[in-house]
């Protein structure tokens, strides 16, 4: 693994060394390594005092009370997006143990610690209680490296303690579950299940931010699952556990809850707003229900759904664009689309309505609900012709309003009365233009405007118009075969 590590890094970790410290690499980055992930960041842990760490790294900042340094050290993270940045951050952080958590979430006290292992005793979960030296020695007390092997998320000691301590941990556990597709043990599980109550005491704009990973996870619809096995998720969104053994019409094979859940799992969309949307977009369906079986109806259930995720997304402290952008998706998903029955106009009052920037993702929201309900085909006929038809009264069409002359500059500048004969011209100028687009120019339609202006129009014109049309034909064509259409 030492391979992998930046040479930054191994820097740092030679500098401790040669001071006569004790250094590791510690935590998420050995994990994610083991696992074969590229780390977001890097921390090591030293028996170095902060004033030590300091002396030894005069580059650095520390503003904090748990021991922790930043060394700034040249820009090599590769996950940070920040261009022509200054230098990336390293966090040296003395070795540690915390004394009780009054409030389920800080440590009331931090004291330095003299071993790693003490070091490691205050992690939360075996996976993340690992340490690799400069000489790629693996120090694992708590055999996380075996758990990850048996892919298990399991506390380290007494998880009713480490959930006692910090709260946020049980939702750090399933967050982990979903991105690495792991299992939580089952010690671990009942723990969650017992303290899941303390999770009021957690803020909820941390609690969004672990369920915002969660939902941007590779394996979404597992982690909402073991939200709700361990009963974290009625704390803070119960409104989506109201769908479940809510069966449907014949439209679908699941339930609402298990709908919901399998649309997420689908979306293609790695955007936070529209994995939101897809999974909120049926949530107003227990509400919206009218009778039962195979024949009953949710008749307006987008409205409702619109209206419990604007409140979801205020209690969950979302920004006002994620807000604005999910519910838009949710109160649109359910456009209506038949290739016969749907005209040009209704499409472009549907994008006038949704803009035209959303319209992929709105389309996003839709093949999830498609595959949501057990449909085999993410698009079907009518929805690559739904795609067609919205490229189609998005483009600019062949027309007068393409070129860089009109009827205002020609009266304005170029002497020209007002009448049919600007029409007439700037047809013929269209003309040359679809065939020679390089001719779209101020200067050039100028010239040509003023030498047409004792011409005799009309079979120029006509020539013109049977030109546009043939260009009109022909790019319709090309966006049919791009989307698969006749």
């Amino acid at each position: 693994m030492i391979n992998l590590i930046p040479q930054e890094v191994k820097t740092v970790l030679q500098a401790l060394n040669d001071a006569n410290f004790e250094a590791y690499i510690v935590g998420g980055c050995v994990r994610d390594l083991t696992v074969d992930r590229t780390p977001k960041d890097w921390d090591i842990t030293t028996n170095a005092k902060p004033n030590q760490i300091q002396e030894i790294f005069p580059d650095n900042f520390y503003e904090n009370n748990f021991g922790t340094v930043g060394v700034k050290v040249k820009p090599f993270l590769k996950n940070i997006n920040k261009k022509n940045r200054e230098h990336d951050v390293i966090e040296v952080t003395t070795y540690r143990i915390e004394t009780t958590y009054s409030d389920n979430r800080r440590p009331d006290e931090v004291k330095f610690a003299k071993t790693l292992k003490e070091d490691l005793s205050r992690r939360d979960f075996t996976m993340n209680a690992l340490a690799l030296d400069i000489d790629n020695n693996l120090i694992d007390p708590y055999n996380g490296a075996d758990d990850i092997y048996k892919k298990l998320i399991c506390a380290v000691g007494n998880p009713i303690e480490r959930f006692d301590e910090d709260a946020l941990r049980m939702m750090r556990a399933v967050r982990f579950g979903a991105e690495l597709n792991f299992t939580v043990e089952q010690k671990t599980f009942d723990a969650i299940k017992e303290k899941n109550e303390l999770l009021k005491n957690i803020s909820i704009e941390r609690v969004r931010d672990e369920f915002v990973k969660i939902i941007m996870s590779n394996h979404t619809s597992h982690g909402i699952q073991m939200l709700h096995d361990t009963g974290l998720l009625q704390h803070f969104l119960p409104e989506l556990e109201l769908g479940i053994g809510v069966e449907q019409n014949h439209h679908h094979t699941l339930t609402v809850w298990e709908h919901n859940l399998k649309a997420l799992e689908t979306c293609p969309s790695k955007k936070l707003e529209v994995r939101l949307a897809t999974l909120f977009h049926d949530i107003g369906k227990p509400e919206s229900k009218r009778g039962k079986g195979r024949d009953c109806t949710f008749y307006n259930h987008e409205y409702i759904s619109e209206r419990i995720t604007k409140k979801i997304m205020k209690r969950l402290r979302f920004s006002t664009k994620v807000s604005q952008k999910t519910t838009l998706l949710v109160r649109n998903h359910m456009f209506y689309y038949n290739v016969d029955e749907v005209t040009e106009t209704s499409v472009r009052r549907l994008i006038k309505k949704v803009g035209l920037k959303n319209m992929k993702d709105l389309m996003a929201v839709r093949i999830g609900d498609r595959l949501g309900s057990g449909t085999p085909k993410a698009k079907p006929y009518k929805l690559r012709h739904f795609e067609y038809m919205v490229d189609k009264v998005s483009k600019d069409p062949i027309s007068v309003k393409m070129l860089k002359l009109n009827g205002d500059i020609m009266i304005k500048d170029l002497d020209f009365k007002p009448g049919p004969q600007i029409g007439a011209i700037l047809n013929v100028l269209l003309a040359e233009v679809i065939e020679d687009p390089t001719k779209n120019t101020l200067e050039y339609l100028s010239k040509r405007a003023i030498s047409l202006k004792e011409e005799n129009l009309n079979t120029l014109q006509n020539l013109a118009k049977e030109k546009i049309k043939e260009k009109q034909k022909e790019d319709d064509q090309n966006i049919k075969k791009k989307h698969w259409v006749k």
